[in-house]
């Protein structure tokens, strides 16, 4: 873990918003934990302890604590307009650009294999004014062909992100097509191989891409998932996307849930600022205690919606129903660090307006939760040609982002279909949709908005 100076430190809490009565004989206790870190400034530059492997630091620099992979699409199909490639590169030149001085990094070059662009040799360089130069004299040579094998791209991306002792590891991925040249079992293990040692964004360019591939690759490595419709939007998305894997400054945080003997875990899911369900992910942490990955930390917020069951109570009865905690690996090793905790609580009650209460947060990410899978499972519905389970599906899903306020996804569905009344969820599917729009909707489907003030 990097030593952190005072003003370097991010400082994490953990709020906790339920409504924890319930009738005599209630079980189901639901909690939206709100996760915030705030003053970890970035990461570039801020000295390793213990280091046995780590790139070679410019003069006056210290050894990086962060490493950044770009993985650039140069399959044939990117020739397809020509203009696709040259907008690739010079995104990537930009990101390159936002790298700070003593990340390390490297680019490869994606096909049907993986290749090294830059440095080269199984190493990361220590971005500089020289190896940022260097870096994007090399991308002006790339040029496409072959097939596509994202897979392959995230090995070696592991590969090279663990030649190095470094806390903050992260990858940036574009295709502009279906991974033909692997199989999804191949993919998938390589997800699988590569989970938990790095995190990774995700990009498609064009519509020629498979959406669920794109986000499947975000969701298994903890990043973000959009499409680039347009390639000449391709400088400004990287340079974003840079620029928060810039201020990421602590790495492999867990949600740590404990429950008391009796108390089953029914999910935990992320729920702001996307959709993605945590509770297959579980790792045993001790006795009725379990860790779930969030991935990098910078200033930021987040929600998780906690959903447990507990043994039946009598009236006057109250318990603790889990104690949620923030985990972080202490430096040096040995036992994690606990960054943060709150509570979820269950009280029995005869208050039957206290019992049947729904608290609003619970309330509204359960809307966006719903939403997202409304979407996803409308536009399924529409390829598959069933119009009226699309139209009931879709028709719902203007509904509830109508109800919850979330103004960006509500503009996405008026591209597929024509709403007729927004309280009722009445629609129509649209006769002629983009494909652009259609892949824009999917995409997005699990970016959801807070509770409105």
């Amino acid at each position: 873990m990097a030593v952190f100076s005072k003003s370097q430190v991010p400082q994490f809490s953990v709020d906790v918003y339920q409504n924890a009565y319930l009738p005599e004989g209630g079980r189901e206790v639901n909690a939206i934990v709100t996760v915030t870190s705030t003053g970890g400034g970035t990461t570039g530059g801020i000295p390793l302890t213990g280091a046995t492997s780590a790139p070679s630091a410019l003069p006056g620099q210290a050894a990086p604590s962060a490493g950044v992979v770009l993985m650039v699409d140069c399959s044939g199909s990117m020739d397809y307009p020509p203009t696709k490639m040259r907008n690739a590169r010079d995104a990537t030149a930009a990101a390159v650009d936002t790298l700070h001085d003593g990340v390390a990094f490297a680019v490869v070059a994606g096909t049907h294999k993986a290749t090294e662009v830059y440095p080269g040799n199984g190493r990361l360089a220590v971005a500089g004014p020289a190896t940022r130069a260097q870096a994007k004299e090399a991308l002006r040579r790339l040029t496409a062909g072959g097939g596509t094998a994202i897979g392959t791209w995230l090995r070696l991306a592991d590969r090279l992100l663990s030649s190095a002792d470094l806390t903050i590891r992260h990858g940036i991925a574009l295709t502009d097509g279906r991974n033909e040249h692997e199989s999804p079992e191949e993919l998938r293990a390589a997800l699988d191989a590569c989970a938990g040692r790095f995190t990774c964004d995700a990009r498609g360019v064009g519509t020629d891409w498979e959406v669920k591939e794109v986000t499947g690759i975000a969701s298994a490595l903890l990043g973000t998932a959009d499409i680039v419709a347009d390639p000449a939007g391709l400088a400004a998305d990287f340079t974003s996307m840079m620029e928060k894997a810039m201020g990421k400054g602590v790495a492999d945080v867990a949600l740590r849930l404990w429950t008391p003997v009796g108390v089953e875990i029914v999910f935990v899911k992320q729920v702001a600022p996307t959709v993605e369900d945590l509770t297959g992910r579980r790792t045993g942490a001790g006795p009725r205690a379990g860790d779930y990955p969030t991935g990098s930390w910078g200033d930021e917020s987040r929600d998780y919606h906690v959903c447990v069951r507990v043994p039946e109570a009598g009236v006057g009865q109250e318990m603790l129903a889990a104690r949620v905690s923030l985990i972080a690996p202490a430096p040096g090793g040995g036992a994690p660090e606990v960054l943060s905790q709150g509570l979820v609580r269950a009280v029995w009650t005869d208050d039957l307006a206290a019992s049947t209460a729904i608290n609003a947060q619970v309330a509204h990410y359960t809307g966006q939760a719903e939403l997202a899978q409304v979407i996803q499972q409308g536009l399924q519905a529409r390829k598959s040609g069933d119009i009226g389970g699309a139209t009931a599906k879709l028709g719902r899903a203007v509904q509830l982002a109508a109800r919850s306020g979330n103004e960006d996804t509500a503009k996405l569905l008026s591209k597929v279909v024509d709403v007729v009344d927004v309280a009722t969820g009445t629609v129509r599917l649209k006769a002629k949709v983009a494909d652009a729009d259609e892949m824009t909707l999917e995409t997005r489907s699990t970016k959801t908005v807070r509770v409105k003030k």
